[in-house]
């Protein structure tokens, strides 16, 4: 099934390349809006986003170098525009190192809803380096809204082949309830990593046949995937081999692991940060972490559904994933449940002697109204439900981790999401008596 995996990856990226559907830029005008087309739409400005700034474009070049360097002095990030062969101006974004980075269009805002329902965002791009990054498309949808579309394998496939017309459908970026009347932020490329790209010719219509495909955002969340990020294409893969082989080394010695504990980067911190306080609490259960940073509902499941808990028969399985889901991507709290219980579904047939304990998204950001704090509560409000109390069991301890002002301190997660050595002690302290409940209880 790995095999089977990869070489998805790869057709995804050639049907990409390979497509040869196009806009004709000038006949799209006619019904639609040019953000870019040898200059900048009248009141658009074309900015070069960093972490913590952004530069306009005012002339031929901008850097945001010196912004970067107190905090990232071996990065860099510059947009320049010079003319396309062919006709028009481009833009090109240089990256190097760095987590964040952009070339942006925004402005007075546009009303983009006559694109919105049957639309295309097109755009010509030319990947001159990307085999060390990524990169995604953005569309704004509102204010403090914007949706994104990975490009990260077909644009490293691209890298060398000139430029290419690319469509994508404006469903990729349209969700439920997104209001397109006033966008000051229409679109945007950025990167991870190091890479450069050249983009030019970005208008929306408001019809035409896409050449690129984008995730089915309703489902995304259900089907098993490989952890595409640039910045993880490296490790990941490795890292479940790498898991298969811990776990094949354990039952070869007579220590099937009789305690689980499956999840995303919250959960490989056992291995880091938590690593003293696993040693006092579970390493007398022969327990494995399976914990990949990052992962999101449709990655765990792929790696459960490539052998990560075959063979073995534990006693107990800690979940505790979704923060990524409901980050990263933006998922609605129903998907990101929905994918919460795909997983439980595999997991009871993959381990029908095993209790599951389903734990609650851990808290993030510094106080109760942050945005990502209360999409999380809204996701553990619904995670009771998927709890039978027999095979599946549901605790939330987020209060542990909180003041009584239900503020969350950096001494606890110091940025705010991963928790420290003193953050998993928090953690092993607030779940013990249920997990020690669950462990003594006769199997099935």
């Amino acid at each position: 099934m790995m095999r089977s995996g990869i070489a998805g990856m790869v057709w995804l990226a050639a049907g990409a390349l390979s497509a040869c559907t196009t806009v004709k830029h000038s006949e799209a005008q006619a019904d639609g809006m040019a953000l870019f087309d040898v200059q900048p739409r009248h009141g658009m400005q074309v900015v070069a986003v960093a972490p913590d700034s952004e530069h306009v474009l005012d002339g031929a070049a901008v850097s945001a170098g010196a912004a970067l360097a107190g905090k990232f002095p071996n990065s860099d990030i510059s947009v320049s525009r010079a003319p396309k062969t062919g006709g028009g101006d481009a833009l090109t974004l240089r990256w190097h190192d760095i987590w964040k980075s952009g070339v942006r269009l925004q402005g007075a805002p546009l009303d983009l809803r006559p694109y919105a329902a049957n639309g295309i965002v097109y755009f010509d791009l030319k990947v001159n380096k990307l085999d060390k990054g990524g990169i995604v498309f953005k569309v704004g949808c509102g204010d403090g809204c914007e949706r994104q579309v990975p490009y990260v394998l077909p644009g490293r496939a691209a890298a060398g082949q000139g430029w290419r017309r690319v469509i994508l459908s404006m469903g990729c970026f349209v969700r439920d309830g997104d209001d397109f009347s006033a966008v000051a932020r229409p679109f945007a490329l950025e990167g991870t990593g190091s890479g450069e790209v050249s983009i030019a010719n970005i208008a929306f219509a408001r019809d035409g046949k896409p050449n690129t495909p984008c995730p089915d955002w309703r489902t995304v969340a259900l089907i098993p995937d490989m952890l595409n990020e640039s910045w993880a294409i490296d490790w990941w893969l490795p890292r479940h081999r790498q898991k298969l082989d811990e776990k094949a080394r354990m039952v070869a010695a007579g220590k099937s692991p009789q305690l689980l504990f499956i999840g995303d980067s919250i959960t490989q911190g056992w291995e880091k940060e938590g690593a003293p306080v696993w040693q006092q609490y579970y390493a007398r259960h022969d327990a494995l972490a399976l914990g990949f940073g990052g992962d999101r509902t449709e990655n765990v499941l792929w790696r459960l559904q490539n052998g990560e808990v075959d063979g073995i028969a534990p006693k107990v399985a800690v979940l505790m994933f979704g923060t990524n889901n409901t980050g990263l991507r933006g998922d609605f709290p129903a998907i990101t449940v929905a994918g919460i219980k795909r997983n439980l579904d595999e997991l009871r047939q993959r381990l029908p002697h095993t209790r599951i304990l389903l734990l609650g998204i851990f808290p993030r950001d510094a106080t109760p109204d942050g945005a990502a704090r209360k999409t999380n509560e809204q996701v553990n409000a619904l995670l009771p439900a998927l709890a039978d109390n027999r095979r599946v069991f549901f605790l939330n301890i987020n209060t542990a981790f909180l003041g009584q002002d239900g503020s969350l301190s950096k001494a606890v997660m110091p940025d705010l999401l991963h928790p420290n050595e003193q953050g998993y002690a928090i953690w092993a302290k607030a779940m013990q008596p249920r997990l020690d409940e669950l462990m003594a209880l006769p199997p099935f």
